[in-house]
């Protein structure tokens, strides 16, 4: 173990640790690896890469703050949003590294503010707080992190990767401040987080049509998190035309995110989401608790496919199937129960939902449950449904929603629904 203070004569105004940091990780890359540990205190620094072998362990009372100068960051070209692009170096970055730790009770402080307000304006694209790209066996313990730039955590196609008793806190209008998204990686951990973010708290990603080496997101556990205030609790996509599969979402708590379950692709995209058990969540003051849209609007081609007519089938048409949602309990839901809506040429299929409360809030204002052209804003609605096949309820209790009183069953569904089996002996509320 060393500590950075040991390196303290190459810290300078101008950069201020910025070269400890790098003689302390090429220190310990010639020794084979070892443990750089940063004691109680503040230090402005630039880009900070490790190497493979090494922890960056930070002690209470230790805080990192990013510089605000893109001068000095040095651009890489990586991916962002599926697509290659040149980006300042991540504040804390590893590429082709493996046994990568960045654990301890400290702050990485991203000092945001900056990049915020300058995006857009630079020449090249605002670095992530953290990023691991090409690595295996990463862990992530610990830490505190806040006001990133942009996404905060990325695992970029990474392999064995633990996130335990993170915590993330970005305010609520900084852009594009997602909290944890795992990116074309595989056998990812996520527990014990609080993640409290501008955009989404954690989404599965996967890349896009025009990505140049999908990769699956596969075999993800995400258990006993908080998410607070995110666009979206756990969100799928849109991202995801290398597939995402064998996800668990378990024993997690969303507040006043936007919605909860937020799965979003459309035509083009391609890929398959599927094999998805989400279980014991608690959503409280959500827009929207279970969102399926595949007709999302946003990003890159958005308004492109957006009729509501049967394409041909090809190896751009998305799928989303295997769902099983279960022992949930939503309160003060405000623009639907939930919303599914297919492609009419490739339903949402095989969807389950067993066990769960919804309860509506009495006094919401309308608002959008998924963004697609063409839909209007929603209030109260029941569970809404179009392009959907083999659907199963069971014991799903729906309160407070429009036409209760006038003995509407809570389902919302046309012709385009197969198959649905509503259990509605079991939904109506004491």
């Amino acid at each position: 173990m060393i500590k950075i203070r040991e390196f303290e004569e190459y810290y300078n105004e101008e950069r201020g640790w910025t070269g400890a940091f790098q003689q302390a990780v090429a220190h310990l890359e010639r020794e084979g690896g070892g443990t750089l540990t940063v004691t109680p205190g503040k230090y402005e620094t630039y880009s900070i890469e490790l190497k493979s072998n090494v922890t960056l362990h930070l002690e209470a009372g230790a805080e990192l703050l990013f510089k605000q100068d893109c001068g000095g960051y040095r651009v890489i070209s990586t991916e962002y949003e599926g697509k290659r692009t040149d980006l300042y170096m991540p504040c804390i970055y590893a590429k082709n590294a493996e046994n990568v730790t960045l654990c301890g009770q400290g702050v990485l402080n991203g000092q945001g503010e900056y990049w915020w307000k300058n995006q857009g304006k630079l020449p090249a694209g605002r670095p992530y707080l953290v990023c691991f790209e090409h690595c295996c066996r990463v862990k992530v313990l610990d830490v505190k992190m806040t006001c990133s730039p942009v996404w905060t955590l990325h695992p970029l196609y990474c392999d064995d990767v633990e996130i335990r008793g993170v915590t993330i806190r970005n305010p609520r209008n900084s852009p594009n401040t997602d909290g944890i998204n795992p990116d074309g990686c595989s056998n990812v951990r996520i527990a014990d987080c609080l993640v409290d973010v501008g955009d989404d708290c954690i989404t599965l990603k996967s890349g896009t049509e025009e990505t140049p080496d999908r990769r699956p997101c596969e075999n993800i556990t995400i258990t006993n998190c908080n998410m607070i205030h995110g666009h979206g609790g756990v969100v799928i996509g849109s991202e995801m035309s290398g597939g995402v599969r064998n996800v668990v979402i378990t024993n997690c708590v969303f507040q006043d995110t936007d919605r909860g379950i937020r799965v979003k692709t459309r035509r083009g995209r391609g890929g398959s989401m599927e094999s998805i058990l989400i279980s014991n969540v608690i959503m409280d003051r959500v827009l929207c608790p279970f969102v399926f849209n595949m007709f999302y609007r946003c990003g890159m081609n958005g308004g492109t496919y957006k009729d509501k007519f049967a394409h041909k089938v090809t190896e751009g048409t998305p799928v989303i199937r295997n769902i099983q949602i279960q022992n949930c309990m939503v309160t003060d839901a405000r623009s639907a129960a939930g919303f599914f809506y297919g492609l009419p040429e490739m339903p949402v299929e095989n969807v389950s939902m067993t066990d769960c409360s919804i309860r509506m809030c009495r006094d919401a204002e309308p608002g959008y449950p998924g963004m697609m052209e063409d839909l209007e804003p929603m209030s109260r609605e029941r569970i809404y449904m179009r392009n959907a096949r083999n659907v199963r309820f069971r014991n799903v209790s729906i309160q407070g929603y429009q036409g209760e009183k006038e003995g509407k069953m809570p389902w919302d569904m046309d012709e385009s629904c197969e198959n649905v089996d509503t259990g509605e002996q079991a939904t109506k509320a004491n």
